[in-house]
């Protein structure tokens, strides 16, 4: 019969077997299934302290040096309660400024913040070090400018904010308010931090109409690419749908929300703007930036030079402007090539069926494919045909034959050899023409295609449908 003895009473049976016996450590150690340095711990501790020495203990240790001082515990938890957006982080820079090095590490702020449920614990995540950042070496070399909305006044009225942010030192250079965020506002606002903090070298924005018009059709100059232009500024955009490149502009966004717009509502534009100067200040010249090692952005940004230059708005137009550069799309055939203007230009095998962007300048070629520049060729065509460069959709032309008219369905369909086929919910009610074309079918209006659909239908029904070019006569109601 088999008896489980307790922890104590096995430690006390293997120290006694040494002391009383003279037995081999290694051997009674073996055969306990213990390490023989454990072994030697239980006989030291029952030499010292007798029997009750052997009972388990706990692993804490008498003290710790390192042990948060209560004060400083006590003062963490009262700045958390004040500001709850701040983290670990955030709190010991704080700390730092208060206690010097009595202050405890990040790691022990956030077990004190767990232990007073200050703060939800959150699984581990990569470590910060891991993500590449990029920023250029200067102040005043680059902004990033933006909108952000969704500010309200105490009424509902909604305002929109003109932000901008050196991206070197994270100063913010632009905070103005309006109502409406259309082309002169935004300029007003562009011209306001001009001859506030200088000229910079260049100016990154998104693809907004109130930036730029060189995504349009036909591509335009706004007026804030005049602004730049005149400035000697380089207006410089993102990727389509890429907003994390302007992501500096769009970080200090959630910082104006979460410490600002979200807490303070006022009556007027001018209470709002006059508060948000004040947060602004305190932003550039008080508070503490992580990205920039805890030091305020001011500190990086007085270091830039900025020269005295009268800064042109955008009503005056550069006579040596150059035209805006024609550009167009197309699709890289099989043979890696494009045609443009009944000429062809080698792109590459690579990007066959990839959609490209052609443009004109200069008496140069330039295919982009992805806003990246992929090859360049000497223009064949000649300078006058540069009007012609544009992405005007060819009309497409029906096929010639036999045409049915029929008349689209609540559906957006027509009714042919008993297969309905789709025209369009825009053509709801219209009558359209159909036409068989080897095995397929065209549906037309006023001369033009409008879709072309494999024939689906029973070719035998075909004689039945052609024969009756208006249709099945419509039934009389007997009422």
């Amino acid at each position: 019969m088999l008896i489980e003895l307790p922890v104590t009473e096995q430690r006390y049976l293997a120290v006694r077997e040494v002391l009383d016996t003279g037995a081999s450590i290694v051997e009674v150690a073996r055969q306990y299934g213990v390490d023989r340095r454990t072994l030697h711990r239980w006989i030291s501790r029952y030499v010292n302290g007798g029997l009750e020495a052997l009972v388990t203990q706990s692993s804490r240790p008498d003290s710790s040096p390192t042990q948060m001082a209560p004060e400083i515990e006590a003062r963490l938890v009262a700045m958390r309660r004040v500001h709850p957006s701040w983290g670990p982080r955030t709190l010991k820079t704080k700390l730092v400024n208060e206690f010097a090095e009595r202050a405890p590490s990040r790691a022990a702020i956030y077990r004190a913040l767990v232990r007073h449920q200050l703060i939800t614990p959150t699984p581990r995540r990569r470590p910060t070090s891991s993500y590449k950042r990029w920023e250029r070496s200067r102040s005043m070399e680059l902004w990033q400018m933006d909108v952000v909305g969704r500010i309200f006044l105490t009424d509902g009225t909604e305002l929109k904010c003109v932000t901008g942010i050196d991206d070197h030192s994270r100063f913010c250079v632009s905070a103005y308010l309006v109502t409406r965020a259309t082309a002169q506002p935004v300029c007003d606002a562009l011209l306001a931090a001009l001859r506030r903090h200088g000229v910079p070298q260049e100016i990154l924005t998104d693809n907004g109409r109130v930036f730029t018009g060189k995504r349009s059709s036909p591509p335009a100059t706004v007026q804030f690419d005049r602004i730049c232009l005149n400035n000697g500024i380089t207006h410089r955009l993102t990727a389509p749908f890429s907003p994390t490149t302007t992501g500096k502009v769009e970080r200090l966004h959630r910082t104006m929300r979460n410490e600002f717009f979200n807490h303070f509502t006022f009556d007027t534009l001018e209470e709002t703007q006059e508060a948000l100067d004040a947060w602004v200040l305190e932003y550039n010249k008080q508070r503490e930036h992580q990205s920039l090692g805890d030091i305020v952005p001011a500190r990086r940004f007085e270091l830039a030079r900025r020269d005295d230059l009268e800064v042109i708005d955008g009503s005056v137009k550069d006579e040596q402007t150059p035209p805006p550069r024609k550009s167009l799309s197309r699709v890289v055939d099989d043979k890696g090539r494009v045609a443009v203007l009944r000429f062809r230009y080698h792109v590459g095998r690579a990007f066959t069926g990839e959609t490209v962007q052609v443009t004109s300048d200069n008496g140069l070629i330039y295919v982009h494919h992805r806003d990246v520049l992929i090859a360049t060729h000497a223009r064949r065509h000649l300078a006058q045909d540069d009007e012609k460069f544009t992405d005007r959709p060819p009309v497409a032309r029906p096929t010639k034959g036999d045409e049915v008219l029929r008349k689209v369905d609540n559906t957006g369909a027509v009714s042919f050899a008993g297969t309905a086929y789709r025209a369009g919910n825009s053509h709801k009610g219209r009558t359209v023409g159909v036409r068989i074309v080897g095995d397929t079918v065209q549906i037309t209006l006023d001369g033009q295609l409008l879709r072309t659909h494999k024939a689906r239908h029973d070719k035998t029904k075909e004689y039945g449908a052609l024969s009756k070019p208006n249709g099945k006569p419509r039934r009389k109601s007997v009422a």
